[in-house]
């Protein structure tokens, strides 16, 4: 029997939080591949103050409901941007300010296509809507078909051993171990069958495509030293994405929120301010 979608049964199965100013305008956060929401909480003391903070995990991520996990539901990302939607409607959440990291940027892309009206800006943080190179159409996303096709064996033959040396290439920042442990740990954390799931559905998938159908304000989010989304990958996401403005931030690796979390909310807050 199918369980009634009810507001608690969407804030159960995604383990929704709220934080912040409860009357403030509403940002809501979506994590990236093999983390949770406790991910952006150096990020979050910077908006709580004045607005209403959303957090949520993905299915399959930290307290979230992993019974509600469905292999054809989420077996493409539109599975995922379903989810958010439906967190919009429980809570009632209009204007939303989307806050959306790797493959959870274009999620946040899909999500706003789908329902431009629910949304106000979106914030994407290290985007890639394809990780693969095409060289027909002259696309860098920065790996070959073998380098996935080689990272997804690795990943199916022993997923820890994966986690352990995707992290750092992840993190970057080599000086501060620390955030890739925090990331590994993170990765471990999570479901390995489901992660080899979502792994496939998230380095396999094109979404350029989704570019063109969004008309939202955006804010694109550039690293330095990116592994995973280099700087092509970027300003073809701006160059793609109408009313979109892009950022190089002073910070490297693929987790500026977490390996510099002043110089990714001083990009926010900039770009949050009223205009005249």
């Amino acid at each position: 029997m199918v369980e009634a979608l009810t507001a608690e049964t969407v804030a159960r199965r995604n383990n929704v939080t709220v934080l912040g100013r409860q009357d403030g305008p509403v940002m809501l956060f979506a994590h990236g591949y093999g983390c949770d929401q406790d991910v952006w909480r150096r990020l979050v003391p910077y908006f709580a103050d004045h607005y209403r903070v959303v957090l949520f995990d993905n299915v399959g991520a930290g307290h979230s409901d992993a019974e509600a996990y469905d292999r054809a539901k989420y077996g493409t990302l539109d599975g995922y941007a379903a989810d958010i939607l439906e967190i919009c409607s429980a809570l009632d959440l209009t204007d939303v300010i989307l806050v959306g990291h790797s493959v959870s940027a274009i999620i946040a892309l899909i999500a706003a296509a789908n329902e431009p009206e629910r949304f106000s800006r979106l914030i994407l943080v290290a985007p890639s809507p394809r990780y693969i190179d095409d060289a027909a159409d002259g696309y860098v996303g920065g790996f070959t078909q073998a380098d996935i096709d080689g990272l997804l064996a690795s990943l199916d033959s022993n997923y820890f051993a994966w986690a352990e040396a995707l992290a750092p290439m992840a993190m970057g920042n080599p000086d501060a171990p620390e955030y890739a442990e925090e990331l590994r740990s993170s990765f471990c954390r999570t479901n390995p069958a489901i992660a080899r799931h979502f792994a496939r559905v998230t380095f396999l998938s094109d979404s350029r495509y989704i570019l063109d159908r969004v008309r939202c304000d955006s804010l694109v989010l550039q690293c330095t030293d990116d592994l995973l989304a280099p700087a092509e990958v970027g300003s073809y996401v701006h160059r793609h994405l109408d009313n979109s403005s892009l950022v190089h931030l002073q910070a490297t690796g693929h987790c500026p929120h977490v390996s510099a979390p002043a110089a990714t909310a001083h990009a926010i807050l900039q770009y949050l301010q009223p205009r005249p």
